[in-house]
């Protein structure tokens, strides 16, 4: 399939006059293909929505979205958004989720993450002003940086380092936060920022190369579990259900806007060190993997945990899935995922 080519599925005889009836908002998620963005969709469908998914499948995967593409109210769009871009008809919401977020993969192409960051938000921007549409913006927890305090807030300044491995995306999204607040100050365009902190769950790649997904394949495969540093860094995990819950909410909130269009953390409080988080994957699989030790990477972030509360204020909005709870349903999806990885390597050997 060559890039900025729209699929348009088959509908499998479905009456043209009952998808013009369909009452439901149309919806662009950029970056579609991902782990959030496929589940959005799924989502979105799911509530009576048009989905338009684009993606240039660079770290999105067409897995993803396969049971999705002859769904009625589904259509694919294969481009960079990078690159600028028209799209006829009417388009309610946008939801920017298009850059890679896992470190090894936006660190492959620095440059490309942050035009991702800033071509593709300004695109986006644009999109949304033309259509009048409202759009939101994934922001991270990594414009906090290394944090100095033991809660980040939205109103904490961060510590980033500006020229280290990881400020292509930490400044990227940095520079896109500041982006979508001028153009909803001087342009009137209707935005939401969501800072999302790490979040897991079933349709992450096994080769994502963050730590949940890490742990869980290393320990299924029965090979040493990666630790950096010493293992007392920490990260607070939210289940990718509850992050929905978070975004759609921040999306459709009412509330002042002078209010909504400010930052919102979304992740859960509940925090672990890298150490017991490898300790609770090793029993939840029953793996005998052991534990290796290496240095820590460059600006490697040695605590994560967002004050919700403005969530809770605007949104009514709180995390519900535990680590333990969440973790279930994730190991299951990598223990499948892993196990159609083999059959394949097989069918490879094997073929005549």
């Amino acid at each position: 399939m060559r890039k900025d080519r729209i699929y348009t599925p088959d509908f499998g005889g479905v009456p043209k006059a009952s998808l013009s009836a369909h009452k439901g908002r149309t919806v662009l998620i950029a970056g579609g293909a991902g782990f959030i963005g496929s589940n959005l969709s799924r989502r979105l469908i799911a509530r009576g929505d048009r989905v338009i998914c684009l993606d240039n499948l660079e770290t999105g995967r067409s897995e993803n979205i396969a049971s999705l593409l002859a769904h009625p109210r589904f259509s694919f769009i294969l481009h960079d958004v990078v690159n600028p871009f028209k799209l006829n008809g009417t388009i309610n919401q946008i939801y920017n989720l298009a850059c890679p977020a896992s470190p090894p993969k936006y660190q492959k192409d620095p440059i490309h993450t942050f035009k991702t960051c800033i071509f593709g938000g300004l695109n986006l921007l644009e999109l949304a002003r033309e259509k009048n549409a409202r759009i939101l913006q994934s922001s991270t927890s990594e414009v906090y940086g290394d944090p100095d305090c033991l809660l980040q807030s939205e109103e904490y300044r961060g510590r980033v380092n500006t020229v280290g491995p990881r400020s292509c995306y930490d400044e990227g999204k940095r520079a896109a936060e500041t982006l979508f607040y001028e153009t909803n100050r001087q342009q009137g365009v209707d935005v939401r920022i969501a800072r999302i902190f790490n979040t897991y769950g079933p349709r992450m790649d096994p080769g994502d190369g963050r730590v949940v997904s890490n742990f869980v394949v290393q320990a299924l495969s029965g090979v040493p579990i990666t630790i950096y540093g010493e293992g007392q860094q920490t990260r607070s995990f939210c289940y990718i259900d509850d992050l929905l819950d978070g975004l759609m909410a921040l999306m459709e909130a009412d509330v002042n806007l002078s209010t909504v269009n400010d930052p919102v953390n979304i992740g859960n409080p509940g925090e672990f060190t890298m150490r017991e988080l490898a300790q609770l994957v090793l029993e939840m699989t029953a793996s005998k993997s052991s534990l290796t030790y290496c240095d820590l990477p460059a600006d490697d972030p040695r605590q994560r945990r967002p004050d919700i509360s403005r969530a809770g204020q605007l949104l009514d909005w709180a995390p519900k899935v535990s680590l333990i709870e969440g973790l279930v349903p994730t190991i299951a999806y990598f223990r499948g995922e892993l196990t159609k990885m083999q059959g394949a390597r097989l069918e490879d050997r094997y073929a005549i």
